[in-house]
This record gives C-alpha cells, structure tokens and sequence, in this order.
C-alpha cells in the first residue's frame, strides 16, 4: 500500500509542480499558443490567469498533503474520518475530471481533444483509482 500511496503523492506533487511552470512559462511546449491549444483547449487569450493557475496549485498540494495522510506517510490535525472524507473527496474528483473529459474529449476534433482522449482523461481515471484505493484501504 505504501508504493500506491507514494506514487500518487508524487504524481500529484509532480502535477502541482507542473502548474507552477505554467504561471512563469509554456514549457515543456514552446508558446504560450500551444499551451492554450494542447494543454487548455482554449485560445491564448483566454487562458487561466495566474492566481486562477496558483489556485490549482494549492488544490493539487493539499490532494497531496490528503492522500498522504490517509497513507500514513503524515500525520493530520483532526479528527481521521476528515482524512478520509478529503482522501475520498480527492479520488471523486480526479474520477470525475477522467469520465467527463473522455465523454466530452471523444466527440470533439480538437487538439485538446487528442491529448485529453490520450493522456489527461486516462491519467485522472488513473490517479482517481489510485485515490480510491487508499481511501477504502489504507
């Protein structure tokens, strides 16, 4: 259990991370243009700002912080059913955020599209099963 619990505490940790990049530049891509397009779906102009982008950073920390917790690997003021209730909120979301993107991503021809079908859809399925199980067992 603890490798299922690590491994979903950096994938997280790593997402937050990516997130901060986001608010200085595009990178791993090389515009602002192709962030929107990709990564975003939207154009440039109508990218997140970035106190909404610091917003998710926080989310995806205290996701981690949550599911850390609930692993064992920290330890959480509070009574442990909250921990367990924020575990098992974290996992509802990351399952949400897979089933909607694929439901909506499959019938779109864009470039978001493509790479949500293929990469953020299936890695927020992922990530929410992962959720899910240390939820219910851990």
């Amino acid at each position: 259990m603890t490798v299922v619990v690590w491994a979903l505490v950096v994938a997280l940790v790593l997402i937050a991370i990516q997130h901060v990049v986001w608010m200085i530049s595009p990178w791993p891509l090389r515009t602002p243009e192709e962030l929107a397009r990709k990564v975003v779906g939207v154009e440039a102009d109508r990218l997140p700002s970035r106190p909404l982008t610091f917003g998710v950073v926080v989310l995806l920390a205290a996701a981690a912080y949550l599911v850390a917790a609930r692993g064992g690997l920290v330890d959480a003021p509070g009574p442990e059913w909250l921990v367990t209730v924020g575990a098992g909120g974290v996992a509802v979301v990351l399952l949400a955020r897979g089933l909607s993107g694929m439901a909506t991503s499959l019938r779109r021809d864009t470039e978001f599209a493509h790479w949500d079908v293929r990469i953020y859809s299936p890695l927020s399925l992922t990530l929410g099963v992962l959720g899910a199980v240390v939820t219910l067992l851990a």
